[in-house]
């Protein structure tokens, strides 16, 4: 099939090499969000399925709005059979949908009809679930709603963050993905609706959703950290500065400190919560490189009685 392919970041890049690499489809273009000023000196960087696009020869669209008409007339002048997307990251219009034979089809990390929305990972992970997983669909207007075509599951590891588990799933979804589009092509593969039941939302974390709650138990600090590893990157507030936090460690085997409390020794750095501490692993400080929670504690010279806010 002529295939355009929708998507920004590094999770949709395993999906575009399995299809570029396919014998049986034909990437004629990408889409993606337009070239972002990042870093002090606001240098333009192209997103990295516009690097792997460009690398591969495949012509690059950059429409600051899917429903642009300029975007339009472009795409309809591709001809494409299908639409893949994964992670494209804005709206699709009608007029878009209504371009390609086979409609677009979405590569969406979770087990729809749960996590519908913007962060499925991150709020698997939050939330404790046990399995997670894939799952392929057509687009349609609504939320994350349309007919799905297949699955994968994916465990959730203990330790693991939003961002090795993403990682986990951009791989084996890349595998559905294709087989999904070789499905369709064969005409062997019709989605089937999504249950009503099940129905869960899965919002974008910002950055004050991702502060620590030191009154909250141990197991819900360690979730939301995790959670937040990579993005948006969980902290706290300490001397009256922000410091972001690594991935901890739950120690109920270690003796009960009050809520936010630091309790530091050469080799560990223990902070209460409402049930029992947990131990940092990594901190980063207000202007400074991430660092080993013991490095940070020395430097820091922590007091008796000095507390996360």
């Amino acid at each position: 099939m002529r295939l355009v392919f929708a998507g920004t970041p590094e999770t949709a890049l395993p999906s575009l090499r399995a299809l570029i690499d396919s014998p049986r489809h034909d990437v004629v273009a990408v889409v993606t969000r337009p070239d972002a000023q990042t870093g002090r000196g606001r240098k333009v960087h192209l997103s990295p399925v516009a690097e792997l696009a460009e690398e591969a020869g495949i012509e690059v669209l950059r429409p600051a709005k899917a429903g642009d008409p300029e975007f339009l007339d472009r795409l309809r002048a591709l001809e494409p059979d299908c639409c893949p997307v994964v992670a494209y990251g804005a709206l699709l219009p009608q007029s878009a949908l209504d371009v390609p034979r086979q409609g677009w089809i979405n590569l969406h990390f979770s087990l729809l009809p749960a996590w519908r929305g913007a962060a499925p990972v991150q709020h698997s992970v939050l939330h404790g679930d046990e399995i997670t997983g894939a799952a392929t669909f057509q687009i349609v207007k609504e939320l994350d709603a349309g007919p799905v075509y297949g699955v994968v599951t994916e465990e959730i590891r203990t330790d693991d963050t939003s961002g090795a588990l993403l990682e986990r799933l951009s791989i084996s979804g890349a595998g559905l993905l294709a087989a999904t589009l070789d499905g369709v092509e064969d005409g062997t593969l019709e989605p089937r609706p999504q249950p009503a039941d099940g129905i869960s939302y899965a919002p974008k974390i910002n950055v004050d959703d991702a502060r620590a709650d030191w009154q909250a138990p141990a197991m819900r600090v360690d979730r939301l950290v995790r959670a937040c590893t990579p993005n948006p990157g969980a902290w706290s507030e300490f001397r009256g500065q922000r410091v972001k936090l690594g991935p901890v460690r739950p120690r109920p085997d270690a003796a009960r400190l009050e809520p936010g409390v630091i309790a530091a020794t050469k080799h560990e750095v223990l902070v209460g919560t409402a049930t029992h501490p947990v131990e940092l692993t990594e901190v980063q400080a207000q202007g400074k490189r991430v660092m080993s929670a013991a490095e940070w504690a020395r430097g820091s010279r922590l007091g008796e009685g000095d507390k996360f806010a």
